[in-house]
């Protein structure tokens, strides 16, 4: 259970942005060589057949180091869960709607009462980097750099703010918030969580959901500077915990993306992670090297 590829021919194009986040500067001229990537975000069907061949366990199913986490209290197996505030709260406290949930993995998503038994088609999330990248090395495969993801969901529109031009997203384009963050979500196309993959329209060459549904890991490491701004969520938060020194980039936003609140659901937009971050909106695509 492989996912399906597209394959690109790659060149040069427009990367980064001066219109909105200062991490995505400056705007510049890339080049990537000829490479395939998947057409959907790798699902939970897909990474379930992986974890039945391999007897994998995801970071996030794994006890916490008390090495790395001294004051933790309880130091099993869980992750972060997103849960709606019931109101207006201060934005710029990511933890009033993100909390630790003791259980909570890409089988239990939202924690132990969870499931993913109707969900075999969404994204596979709550999925570290190193998760990413041991599915990837079993498909004969490899996530994507920020360049190649970047190339892919311009989908030949160079240099437009999303994926599908200049429109704003009003639900149809993209699994983003359609509300007021982070107490109500009307839900994109009936969606409030993640869709399953392909409910929204692919972009122009053929890929769905690159931005919106779920951020997804790269292969590149993080190197950026960083301010508050008024369109731009932290660029930052601790989403698995405190340990790994390195930070790797994660692209696309997510279904959380709101105006308001995280206007990321564009190709220029980036976000760095620690490899261990698993949370419920973070999941990953693969890609292959393509002969010239």
């Amino acid at each position: 259970m492989v996912p399906e590829f597209v394959s690109l021919d790659g060149g040069e194009f427009t990367m980064g942005s001066d219109r909105f986040c200062p991490e995505e500067r400056p705007v510049h001229r890339a080049r990537v060589d000829p490479f395939r990537l998947g057409r959907y975000a790798v699902t939970n069907r897909e990474f379930a057949a992986f974890v039945e061949a391999t007897g994998y366990l995801t970071v996030a199913e794994r006890p916490l180091d008390p090495r790395e986490f001294p004051d933790a209290e309880d130091l099993g197996p869980g992750s972060l869960v997103f849960e709606p505030t019931p109101g207006p709260v201060d934005l710029r406290n990511w933890r009033a709607w993100w909390r630790w949930v003791p259980g909570a993995s890409w089988r239990h998503p939202h924690g132990p009462e969870s499931g993913i038994d109707d969900k075999g088609e969404h994204p596979v999330v709550q999925v570290a980097y190193e998760d990413a990248t041991a599915y990837a090395a079993w498909a004969g495969a490899r996530l994507p750099t920020e360049a190649e993801w970047e190339y892919a969901a311009r989908g030949g529109l160079d240099g437009a703010t999303f994926a599908w031009g200049e429109n704003p997203n009003d639900g149809t384009l993209a699994n983003t918030w359609q509300g007021r963050f982070p107490y109500r979500n009307d839900g994109a196309r009936g969606w409030v969580y993640t869709a399953a993959v392909g409910s929204f329209p692919p972009n122009g060459y053929g890929l769905h959901e690159m931005t919106g549904n779920t951020w997804e890991w790269t292969s590149t490491s993080w190197s950026a500077s960083h301010r508050d701004d008024d369109h731009c969520a932290p660029a930052s938060h601790p989403a698995h915990g405190g340990g790994g020194d390195d930070l790797v980039i994660t692209k696309g936003g997510s279904h959380l993306c709101s105006p308001e609140y995280c206007l990321r659901y564009r190709p220029a937009a980036r976000s760095p992670q620690t490899p261990d971050s698993s949370t419920t909106h973070l999941g990953f695509r693969l890609a292959r090297d393509r002969a010239r």
